[in-house]
């Protein structure tokens, strides 16, 4: 992970967000030899609402019946 002084990274500051934007590597800045910040490529994020999770679960067996069979619910009996 590179290390940038705060002075340096005030001067190319654009510059080196761009590079991060880029690479994906990301940078600490430091202050005096101390890390400070650490700047890091934002994630993209999907503004989309149907299909976010589309592969995450699988159906397995009937979604349609019912768990409980007819015969044991207790409204039908009366």
């Amino acid at each position: 992970m590179r290390q940038i002084r705060a002075s340096v990274f005030k001067a190319r500051c654009l510059k080196i967000m761009s590079e991060i934007q880029s690479t994906g590597e990301p940078v600490i800045i430091t202050k005096r030899g101390a890390p400070v910040v650490k700047v890091v490529p934002a994630a993209s994020e999907s503004a989309e609402l149907f299909g976010f999770m589309s592969g995450e679960f699988a159906i397995v067996g009937d979604i349609e019946s019912p768990v409980v069979p007819l015969q044991d619910w207790e409204v039908l009996k009366k």
